[in-house]
């Protein structure tokens, strides 16, 4: 059993992985900003934790993070206000590793997307300031002492989940959420995973021997 704290708990990949892990015997602090989606989370038999990343403290980070087996960052500002998104999918993550190091939770896998770290997206362009907080995030994320795993899953979809992907892709095409939460659940145990950016869409080859 692992102590697992996932923070962007109530996404919609976030509450297919509190599944998995509280399915296999882990126990799971699903960190949530807004306190009414705290029932959704108990639903997945994880632990709600009510904090607001986005103006949380390095200090703040140690005291989630601390005593747990290992982070799993899948939060995100949903894009829109681009002073937001820097300040959760760069800044609140750039903290969250920080604190990780602090509080001696080495394990650390970063919920991503395919084409990260991309610098190419025109500053005019809607999706630039995402693209840019995500490349800091896991460009940093690659030069800490952590044992990191980057998750670059491809465009998501609503499926049921295939059990398998194509971890070798070249291009970006589809994967279900539930095959990335998958994923993310099996690279938790997965030592071969550290250090690794795996990037995925769905396919036939079975999830955990893909990501060896």
């Amino acid at each position: 059993m692992a102590r697992i704290v996932l923070i962007g708990g109530h996404g919609k990949v976030a509450l297919l992985l509190e599944r998995l892990l509280v399915a296999r015997g882990d126990e799971v602090d699903a960190v949530i900003r807004n306190p009414e989606h705290a029932a959704d989370v108990i639903e997945t038999g994880a632990k709600p934790v009510v904090a607001d990343i986005e103006t949380l403290d390095v200090d703040g980070f140690v005291d989630l993070v601390r005593g747990h087996d290992a982070v799993v960052w899948s939060a995100g500002a949903g894009g829109g206000d681009p002073r937001r998104t820097y300040a959760v999918d760069r800044d609140a993550a750039l903290r969250s590793m920080a604190a990780a190091e602090l509080a001696d939770v080495r394990r650390y896998v970063m919920v991503s997307y395919f084409r990260s770290p991309d610098h190419t997206v025109p500053e005019g362009d809607s999706f630039h300031a995402y693209a840019e907080a995500k490349a800091a995030a896991d460009e940093h994320l690659a030069t800490t002492p952590l044992d990191w795993t980057i998750l670059g899953p491809s465009r998501l979809t609503d499926g049921d989940g295939t059990g398998g992907i194509d971890a070798e892709a070249s291009e970006s095409l589809t994967v279900d959420r539930a095959d990335v939460a998958a994923v993310a659940a099996a690279v938790l145990e997965e030592p071969a995973t550290i250090g690794r950016t795996i990037r995925f869409n769905v396919g036939s080859t079975p999830i955990v021997d893909a990501i060896r």
